[in-house]
């Protein structure tokens, strides 16, 4: 969704109006003025507006959090459990609601709104119960034992491409583990986080438990990123911003989880099937319309294959439906703002003015499509390791392909990049795709044509970020191990003698 500065009041079209945070157990009105209006980017109409909060509101939100702390550290496990799998409840109850609302609000095709926007968000408070209950109890080893404990206060600070999964990702399991939580939704597609904060609050979590307040990343994300009182900042978002919340938190010395940008290779080795694997590293690369951190966005095919790789893409995009996301054929929808577009558009410019071969789209809004912010699925072919389409993270339905000689050099071009997302390898059979994915300096690599498994761990190497999220190991990211030493009878712990 597109949001703007909003300087002469809320468009008489607008439907929604929100003015207030979820703070301490109750709904508080906003202590900033500034608002947004929320755009539909498959109509370029108004969905709504909402305020924006300022420091004081995040001081309010804060406090609360840390009053509320050593309370819900001390709850029961199994208290924590219920209540997180009746937020899953509660959301399962206004899944088709929640999905049609991120539609509207993202441009995101119903069914993938249906899975990631209004799903994935069951399965992880779902989940976060489940790995809590059956986490790793106090461990005792010779003379001493070891204890997980919670932060405290956690500051989550999330993005507009998927944004009830990615919150998810982070408040359950840091609920799970016995943190509070400050929320920092996107102001960009902020709709889809009220009715997160609503659930929760339909399910009964204590007061100050979970708080959220809309804002920009200047002033609520830095604020919360270097509040003193808070003890985690987890943030998902580009790596330029990370580096700005890392920057904030540094001076107070907190941990800082961050998943941020990637430029994924998508590795098609010789033997490998060409055209399933090319199908499905296009639809990952053009996934929720090229804005998704892990899509597989440079395809590697050998040079000698590059042709017939370049009309199977040729005709493998032109079967793919771009178009209203509320339709159910649809593949791709819109781009979430005007902005987007625009800087996505520069992109593909750039790449015509630097020569490179366009084997599909353009810069043009569809002529189908008579407004929104659309774009066509664009493939540039043979593009050199030095292109910004090679280098850059467009976050938009533009995909490079490069040709490579022997595996070593496919290795070499899939590890040439800043980032270290995700990548994807296709072999000609297993053994040999995991050999050369072994060799790929990446979080997450998918095996011939895997897909998303939210039990994995998932996180980036390199400039992509630190720690990770999902399952056991995204459970452990919102704990503290902590070691209880005992005297072995003669004075002296065992490890002195």
């Amino acid at each position: 969704m597109h949001a703007n500065e909003h300087d002469t009041g809320p468009d008489h079209r607008a439907t929604v109006h929100k003015d207030t945070f979820y703070v301490n157990g109750r709904w508080a009105p906003s202590h900033g003025t500034r608002q947004v209006v929320v755009t539909d980017p498959a109509t370029e109409e108004p969905l709504g507006y909402v305020t924006l909060g300022d420091v004081t509101d995040v001081e309010a939100a804060v406090d609360a959090a840390r009053q509320a702390a050593p309370g819900w550290a001390r709850t029961p496990v199994p208290e924590r459990a219920a209540l997180l799998r009746a937020v899953a409840a509660e959301l399962t109850a206004r899944h088709d609601e929640i999905a049609q609302l991120e539609t509207a609000e993202i441009g995101t095709p119903i069914g993938l709104s249906r899975r990631a926007h209004a799903g994935s968000p069951i399965h992880f408070f779902g989940s976060a119960a489940h790995l809590i209950e059956r986490a790793e109890p106090d461990r005792t080893i010779p003379g001493a034992t070891i204890l997980r404990e919670p932060y405290g206060v956690v500051g989550a600070i999330t993005p507009w491409s998927y944004p009830l999964h990615q919150s998810a990702a982070k408040i359950a399991p840091a609920l799970a583990a016995g943190n509070t939580v400050v929320h920092k939704p996107s102001e960009v597609t902020p709709l889809g986080a009220y009715a997160l904060a609503e659930a929760i609050h339909s399910a009964g979590l204590p007061p100050g438990v979970f708080n959220m307040v809309m804002g920009d990343g200047p002033t609520v994300g830095a604020r919360i990123a270097g509040h003193p009182d808070v003890d985690l900042v987890s943030f998902t978002g580009s790596t330029r911003a990370g580096i700005q919340v890392a920057t904030a938190a540094a001076a107070t010395v907190k941990k800082v989880s961050l998943e941020l940008g990637g430029k994924s290779p998508a590795v098609i080795l010789p033997g490998a099937p060409l055209e399933p694997a090319l199908r499905q590293a296009l639809r990952s690369g053009f996934l929720n319309s090229g804005q998704t951190g892990m899509a597989l966005t440079r395809i590697l095919v050998e040079r000698g294959r590059l042709a017939e790789a370049e009309a199977i893409v040729q005709e493998v995009v032109a079967g793919f439906v771009v178009g209203d996301p509320s339709a159910p054929d649809t593949d791709y929808g819109p781009l979430v703002s005007r902005a987007q577009q625009e800087t996505v558009q520069g992109y593909i410019r750039r790449g015509r003015k630097e020569g490179l071969r366009l084997l599909t789209g353009g810069p043009d809004r569809p002529a189908a499509l008579s407004r929104g912010y659309y774009l066509p699925l664009t493939v540039f072919s043979d593009v050199p390791s030095h292109s910004a389409l090679v280098t850059d993270e467009i976050f938009g339905p533009v995909l490079v392909i490069q040709a490579y000689d022997t595996v070593d050099d496919a290795v070499g071009l899939a590890n040439r990049t800043p980032y270290g997302l995700c990548a994807g390898v296709w072999g000609a059979t297993r053994a040999e795709a995991v050999a050369v994915a072994r060799r790929i300096r990446a979080g997450q690599v998918f095996i011939d044509g895997a897909g998303f498994n939210p039990r994995v761990p998932f996180g980036g190497y390199k400039r992509s970020g630190t720690g990770r999220e999902h399952g056991r190991y995204g459970l452990e990211e919102f704990q503290q191990v902590k070691g209880l030493v005992f005297d072995d009878g003669a004075g002296r712990a065992p490890a002195d003698g």
